[in-house]
C-alpha cells in the first residue's frame, strides 16, 4: 500500500460573521441538558429544544419516552375517550403508588408473580380472539421455562398454582 503526499499550498481564511453565527446556533442546538421525568423520576439527556417540545405537549411537565408511551397506551386502552391530561394524571398516580410501595421483600418471588400475571392477562386477552383453546399435540400443557440465576422454574401456561420458597428454592404448588 502506498501513500501520496500532497504538497500544494492552501489558503485558509478567517471565518465570516455569518459562519460564526451559524456555528453558534449549531453549538447551542448540540448542547444537552439533563431532564428528570415528572412521572417516574428517570433522568434523560436531551437538547433544550426537545425538552421544550415535550413540555409543550404535556402541559409544562417533562415526561420521559417510556412514560409518554405509557400515557399513549392509557388513552388507547380506556373504553371512553380521555384527554392527554387525564391519561397523564392516571399514569402519574400509578408511578407514585409504585415508587411509594418500596422494593418487594423477595424479588425472585415478585418476578415469578409478575410473570404469572402477564401470562394470565395474555391468555385472557387471546381467549376472545380464538374459538377453541390451544391444545398441544400430546394433550399436555405446554410450559414456559424461566431462568432465575441458578434456579430454573417451570411456569405452566395455565397458571392457577401457588408459589412457595422453602429456603432451598422456589416451588410452584400443584
Amino acid at each position: 500500500m502506498s501513500a501520496t503526499i500532497m504538497s500544494e499550498p492552501m489558503v485558509v481564511s478567517a471565518p465570516s460573521p455569518e459562519t460564526q453565527a451559524t456555528s453558534a446556533k449549531l453549538a447551542a442546538q448540540s448542547d444537552v441538558q439533563f431532564a428528570k421525568c415528572d412521572c417516574c423520576g428517570l433522568t434523560e439527556e436531551c437538547t433544550p429544544a426537545y425538552i421544550e417540545t415535550v413540555r409543550q405537549r404535556y402541559q409544562g411537565k417533562w415526561i420521559c419516552g417510556l412514560c409518554a408511551e405509557a400515557i399513549k397506551d392509557e388513552i388507547i386502552r380506556t373504553e371512553r375517550l380521555i384527554s392527554t391530561e387525564e391519561a397523564m394524571a392516571r399514569h402519574m398516580n400509578f408511578c407514585q403508588k409504585f415508587v411509594s410501595s418500596g422494593p418487594p421483600p423477595d424479588p425472585t418471588v415478585h418476578l415469578i408473580s409478575a410473570m404469572r400475571s402477564i401470562l394470565r392477562k395474555s391468555l385472557d386477552s387471546s381467549r376472545g380472539l380464538r374459538s377453541t383453546p390451544p391444545i398441544s399435540p400430546t394433550g399436555k400443557v405446554s410450559k414456559i421455562r424461566v431462568q432465575l440465576g441458578l434456579n430454573v422454574v417451570s411456569l405452566p401456561c395455565l397458571v392457577d398454582r401457588g408459589i412457595r420458597d422453602d429456603g432451598k428454592g422456589i416451588k410452584i404448588l400443584d
